[in-house]
């Protein structure tokens, strides 16, 4: 491709818009678009990019033996609803009627028209197991889209199915997928972490995320010191925290504690760790159907909520913040709330590390009072893991090493659906003894947009990206230091003719721009090499830039061809 007919358009000027990296300089680099919020263009060079990254991930799924197909963007709202998921998904899925007023939601995942396929076909336990996959795009009516191509609101994703006659085979296919997985994101260049992960609104009973480290990150992964145990925020674990002191002596009683209405207050005033303090998170949670119903959740006074396992051990689509005069009209006294004296339609659930507790202290529903000598195991009380992990906490899988947060961009996410799609879509297949069943499923996704932005936030300097050869949109650019110099032009139009004879994806910037000119963009764009043909072409010599090291080679023109190849072929 010659620069000089090329539309790329780059620009000095960062985005208002843009704050990171790789937002920043796809936008000035012109690989995109900008044409509203969380939707892009991808231009030319974006396209190529783009192009490269399906490409492995098409190869690595068919060697895998997935088979690819291509399913309709919009999606039948009635599957959603026969599924269970058009409440609980949320805002975040586009719904709208057309003319015959029949309604259709726009596919963020594909899930529902999958199932709605292989039911239609697959009839047998013969001919199982399958896996189907698309890579299309899809929406999702994020309320702010922002960071570019991490979090816009149309997207391109890979999403795979993969049906089976016994959770067995189901798990099996689960760990290929893994390993596939692993391939993929390998052969792009990129440091990334095998996680657990929370399953969301996809659902299932197990999941792990993709996750590549990157202090721009959204996501926040804790991860061992001691050995290889990643886990997504949401879902992570941990040993339960030994008491800080001795158990306090406590007979059980109310006691009076004025103005005395937080976990530290209540700390200093007792003379206690706030470890043998119940603390309680009141919430509202929204169910299907418009069900609100105020839930307090409780855990020692030590931790805090984690609001995403809280949310799904109620199987509720969210939880919101508790108005003062919401709780006072169920009977409720904020900054007092405890376990006891409670109204009987209160659902109450409490940290799996509280029980068992049998000495503790918490609110008496009563404005200045709170219980002590609390006996736990008296009480009638629904345990689940609710709290979340700290940094220092030790590791649930090695039991020694000590736990850690640090920062990842999710781009790819594996759920053991089980049957949680078969069962309510009734889909069906007869098995060895002639009896119907539904499949057991696991599906697949990867995020193959926004693989630009992340790769980008993982190899970039202040002047642009650092593509992976893999990747770029060009493997090596031949920079014409004076276009108006014959012998100059001559040799760098020769090179360029060879290497393109020779396979290799070559830019030729012979625009009439000056040389300083000319190198910013190469800085901007990432391609991995640049052969500069300048002033010594006379001695018959070139340069070989490294755009990750920015280091200068200066080698015999006869060479570039053998030693470009070297470094490519690593």
């Amino acid at each position: 491709m010659r620069f000089s007919k090329a539309f790329i358009y780059t620009s000095k000027e960062t985005p208002a818009e843009a704050t990171l990296p790789s937002h920043i300089f796809l936008l000035r680099g012109s690989y995109i678009q900008s044409v509203g919020a969380g939707l892009y263009n991808f231009l030319p060079l974006g396209k190529r990019v783009l192009d490269k990254i399906r490409a492995i991930v098409k190869e690595e799924l068919d060697k895998a033996g997935c088979q690819e197909v291509d399913l309709a963007f919009v999606t039948p709202s009635e599957l959603w609803i026969e599924s269970g998921r058009y409440e609980k998904y949320g805002k975040e899925l586009l719904r709208f009627r057309d003319r015959k007023d029949a309604e259709f939601v726009l596919g963020p995942t594909h899930e529902e028209m999958m199932v709605n396929l292989v039911r239609s076909y697959v009839k047998s336990y013969k001919q199982l197991p399958l896996n189907l996959y698309q890579i299309k795009t899809k929406f999702r009516d994020e309320i702010r889209p922002r960071f570019g191509l991490m979090r816009g609101r149309e997207f391109i994703m890979k999403d795979g199915y993969s049906f089976h006659e016994s959770y067995k085979d189901m798990l099996k296919e689960f760990n290929k997928m893994e390993k596939t997985y692993s391939t993929i994101f390998k052969r792009m260049g990129l440091d990334f972490r095998i996680v657990e992960a929370d399953s969301g609104a996809i659902g299932g009973s197990g999941s792990k995320e993709f996750m590549v480290l990157a202090n721009s990150g959204e996501d926040t992964i804790v991860v061992c010191d001691s050995c290889d145990y990643g886990a997504n925020i949401e879902a992570a674990k941990r040993v339960a925290p030994k008491a800080p002191e001795e158990k306090p002596e406590m007979t059980f009683g109310k006691f009076y504690t004025p103005n005395v209405s937080t976990i530290e207050d209540l700390s200093k005033f007792l003379h206690i760790e706030p470890y043998w303090i119940v603390k309680i998170v009141a919430k509202k949670a929204l169910f299907d159907g418009g069900v609100e119903k105020i839930v307090l959740f409780a855990l020692r006074g030590s931790d805090e909520l984690q609001e995403v396992k809280a949310q799904n051990v109620i199987d509720a689509n969210e939880l919101l913040d508790v108005e003062a005069s919401e709780l006072e009209a169920l009977g409720l006294v904020p900054g007092f709330l405890g376990l006891k004296d409670l109204p009987n339609d209160i659902l109450v659930v409490a940290d799996k590390e509280l029980e068992g507790e049998n000495c503790c202290v918490s609110g008496a529903n009563e404005k200045d009072y709170h219980y002590v000598g609390v006996d736990l195991t008296k009480l009638d009380l629904t345990y689940k893991d609710i709290a979340q992990v700290k940094e220092g906490d030790i590791c649930p899988k090695c039991q020694k090493g000590k736990l850690s947060f640090t920062k990842g961009i999710e781009v790819g996410h594996i759920f053991q659906l089980g049957t949680r799609y078969s069962k309510p879509l009734k889909a069906e297949f007869l098995d060895k003894n002639g009896k119907l069943k539904p499949f057991e499923m696991g599906t697949y996704g990867i995020g193959v947009s926004r693989l630009l932005a992340a790769i980008i936030e993982q190899h970039h300097d202040n002047k642009g990206p650092i593509w992976p050869v893999t990747v770029a949109p060009f493997e090596v650019e031949i920079i014409i230091s004076n276009v108006k110099k014959e012998e100059e032009l001559t040799k760098a139009n020769e090179l360029y003719e060879v290497m393109q004879k020779e396979g290799i994806e070559v830019l030729i910037d012979d625009r009439k721009e000056r040389f300083g000119f000319k190198m910013n963009d190469f800085e901007l764009l990432g391609i991995p090499y640049a052969i500069i043909v300048g002033k010594k072409i006379g001695e018959n010599k070139v340069e070989l830039v490294d755009r990750k090291s920015l280091e200068k080679e200066e080698i015999s023109f006869e060479q570039v061809l053998d030693k470009l190849k070297e470094k490519l072929n690593k």
